[in-house]
């Protein structure tokens, strides 16, 4: 089992291990884990038949049986599955009750043994997209070189594995060339491909398994939890969701909710893809690429350039990586394609909503987030209350004025400006106007008493008289 697949596995073996006594690991048991594989085979079927295995090799169980009735599926998922059989280090048999097509026959062939019910089938393995077409040759030649392969495995003729595959190979005897090969009960087992057996019971004793404990294995919730995040349906909004999240706390200080959620829907987006095997690790670094870059763009060099070209390519490309798969086909193309836009277009609709509807919020105007009213600029705005109590106070200059600065009245720093020369810091000032929130000073020396405007005009009178007497006494 691959290592991005080991954190599920842990997940399944504690929920299923609540439920199902097993002996030490290591020892034999008298169970057979019966796993079923029905429907179409998609990606979330791969981790619930992976943690099945991974529990009847951990309780000993004498061997697993996969009861297979499926058109088919997705070819990514099928060989992960295939895969994990190969890893189980446990006997698995495959038991066709009824269809095994596409990709439910490499599952099948996957197996140490198929066994088949009077009236089954199983073959028509070709590849086909959306439009009911067959796949590019890229894809079917993959999907036929991984039927040979497993044919070899179990010692059986490839040449009828690759027949169910391509429709160009042709068996004599057995399929003539243009047919897709699809063997019957009777047919596979003929070819040695299946042996046939009547029911479960039959089956069990062919495998000399009879009175054996039965555990069948069901979905649990962790599965569903998985599949229910990597929903298309779903995954466009855990994206969105991220992105608004982020978007908000770049705008916000500090680490807050926002953030939190946004880095929380992220990485249940990019945590469920990674389960399943559509997002793989040379995604997570695409994407990673993506964020320090707009980062650089947003925090280092302002402005929208080259790293944020780059930064939004890496990111969206990272999100469409981690939605195709290893073998995608053209409606994995348009699902991804699909779901990113979806995305894009609910962020751009909610920003604009937010920065429509949010100003006019009552409650956070409450709160002082916004300010419903507006100010008109006859009314005038004061930024600092007027201190009318402060005139003909005296302080000493903290700073140089220039003519604002910083004064110190009593205990009191306060803002001024000189009323007409610089004033140097450490000068005594006297407060000689109060205009509003507006604080004239002037420089004054303390040891000399203020000269008032009378007392110099009595000074310039009496000065005046004194002269004209001497004037008068000189003539």
């Amino acid at each position: 089992m691959s290592g991005r697949h080991l954190f599920f596995a842990a997940l399944g073996l504690v929920a299923g291990l609540s439920l199902v006594p097993a002996p030490a690991l290591g020892q034999r048991s008298d169970e057979v884990y019966l796993v079923p594989i029905q429907g179409d085979i998609e990606l979330g079927l791969a981790p619930f038949v992976e943690r099945s295995l991974e529990l009847a090799r951990a309780s000993g169980a004498q061997a697993v049986v996969l009861e297979i009735e499926t058109p088919g599926g997705r070819v990514d998922a099928a060989q992960r599955i295939a895969n994990a059989i190969g890893d189980s280090g446990i006997p698995v048999y495959a038991f066709v009750n009824r269809h095994a097509y596409s990709a439910g026959a490499l599952i099948a062939l996957a197996a140490n043994r198929i066994y088949m019910r009077s009236s089954s089938v199983i073959g028509a393995a070709t590849p086909i997209v959306g439009s009911g077409e067959k796949a590019p040759e890229k894809i079917v030649s993959a999907m036929r070189s991984q039927m040979r392969t497993l044919a070899e495995n179990r010692g059986l003729d490839p040449a009828v594995a690759e027949a169910m595959v391509d429709e160009d190979i042709e068996i004599e005897g057995v399929v003539e060339a243009g047919k897709l090969l699809t063997l019957t009960t009777s047919e596979a087992v003929e070819l040695g491909y299946a042996e046939e057996v009547e029911d479960w019971d039959a089956l069990l004793a062919e495998l000399g398994l009879t009175g054996a404990t039965v555990q069948t294995m069901e979905v649990n919730w962790a599965e569903r939890i998985v599949r229910f995040l990597s929903n298309p349906i779903v995954a466009p909004f855990l994206l969105s969701l991220g992105f608004l999240g982020l978007i908000a706390e770049i705008k916000s200080p500090g680490l807050g909710i926002a953030g939190f959620a946004g880095l929380l829907s992220l990485a249940l987006f990019f945590g469920s893809h990674l389960i399943l095997g559509l997002a793989g690790t040379e995604d997570l670094l695409l994407f990673g690429a993506g964020v320090v870059f707009i980062a650089v763009e947003v925090f280092v060099i302002p402005g929208f350039g080259l790293f944020g070209v780059l930064g939004g390519v890496g990111v969206l490309g990272g999100i469409y990586m981690s939605m195709i798969g290893g073998f995608p086909t053209v409606p994995d193309f348009a699902q991804a394609g699909a779901i990113l836009s979806t995305s894009l277009l609910i962020i751009l609709i909610t920003s604009w909503a937010l920065l429509r509807h949010l100003p006019q919020s009552s409650r956070l105007a409450r709160s002082g987030v916004f300010l419903l009213r507006k100010g008109k600029r006859e009314q005038g705005w004061a930024s600092a209350a007027p201190r009318p109590d402060l005139l003909g106070r005296e302080g000493v200059a903290m700073t140089d004025l220039r003519p604002a600065g910083t004064v110190l009245i009593g205990e009191e720093r306060v803002d001024a400006v000189s009323e007409s020369e610089w004033i140097e810091d450490g000068t005594d000032v006297r407060v000689v106007s109060s205009e509003g929130y507006r604080l004239v000073v002037r420089p004054f020396r303390p040891s000399e008493p203020e000269e008032s405007e009378e007392s110099g005009e009595s000074e310039e009178s009496g000065e005046s008289e004194e002269s004209g007497e001497s004037e008068e006494s000189g003539d």
